[in-house]
């Protein structure tokens, strides 16, 4: 298949190595040009804009930072709506507002063009393994044609309803996700706090009710207090903003995500948005004064 892939950052890179390394013609384009050199060495082509990319493609994967920017790449100026053709597919990965998702969609099903909004799960780990969780929304049809593109990054895609459903259900996933940072920056505190050997502490947590994603794979930055990049403080913070925006609509209350907002916020401001959000850690350690 002739792929376009649009967003080359911490997730998007990895997937467009992934459809290279599958077989498929993929082009890239990126606002920041550097990032398709590494994937033009693999075999890539490379286009100016976003309209050049979708020019000669059956579908175009996105990977961008927020709402705004995937309503500018694909239907701004120079955008891929400008280029590809009618009959042809829209996949985004992704995690943007699902009232917007479905407005784009409808946008480019008046131009005969398909979507399916497929954000993902399983933070950089996930991407450069290609083990993404994939969280999809779309008609039976465009879910079907996206198949052989997500199946590239994805080990688990589950479609879970029509267009914004994936947002939707990304939105469930960042929610559940804060409190797990959270909670384990504070047991993680209380175990420092208290003398406790953290190795034995965290071997024995992770084989019991505790275990989780997190506990395995950020409880170690979280000790160390150092946030090595695998996803942006200030993406989730973004993304339960999504989160919180929809429950708002709902009627549904989120007192745990939105201290947690809260706490990310503080952070923000004070300079670690561009850390792991297992920089959460750091509010607990600041309440708790174990740093400064």
């Amino acid at each position: 298949m002739r792929v376009a892939v649009i967003g080359l950052g911490t997730m998007g890179g990895p997937m467009a190595r992934h459809l290279i390394e599958a077989g498929h013609e993929v082009t890239v384009h990126n606002r920041t040009r550097e990032r398709e050199e590494p994937l033009a060495a693999l075999g890539a082509e490379r286009a100016a804009s976003p309209a050049e990319a979708a020019q000669a493609a059956d579908a175009v994967l996105t990977c961008v930072s927020d709402t705004p920017d995937l309503e500018h790449v694909l239907l701004g100026p120079g955008g891929v709506a400008e280029g590809l053709a009618s009959g042809g597919l829209v996949v985004d990965c992704s995690t943007v507002s699902p009232s917007a998702t479905a407005d784009i969609a409808a946008r480019l099903a008046e131009r005969g063009i398909g979507m399916v909004d497929a954000p993902v799960s399983g933070g950089s780990e996930g991407a450069e393994k290609g083990t993404l969780t994939i969280f999809c929304g779309g008609s039976d049809a465009d879910f079907a044609r996206a198949g052989e593109i997500l199946n590239a990054f994805g080990s688990r895609i589950t479609h879970l309803g029509p267009s914004c459903a994936g947002q939707t259900a990304k939105a469930v996933n960042q929610v559940m996700i804060a409190g797990t940072y959270a909670s384990v920056g504070e047991g993680i505190a209380l175990a420092q706090a208290a003398g406790l050997p953290i190795p034995e502490l965290l071997e024995a947590l992770s084989a019991g009710a505790a275990a989780s994603w997190v506990l395995t794979n950020r409880a170690g930055n979280m000790v160390a207090d150092a946030y090595p990049l695998g996803f942006k403080l200030a993406l989730h913070r973004k993304d339960l903003g999504i989160a919180i925006g929809l429950a708002d609509q709902l009627g549904v209350s989120l007192p745990l995500a939105s201290l947690t907002a809260a706490l990310e916020s503080g952070l923000i401001a004070q300079g670690h948005g561009d850390e792991d959000m297992s920089a959460l850690a750091r509010a607990i350690r600041q309440l708790s004064a174990l740093e400064g």
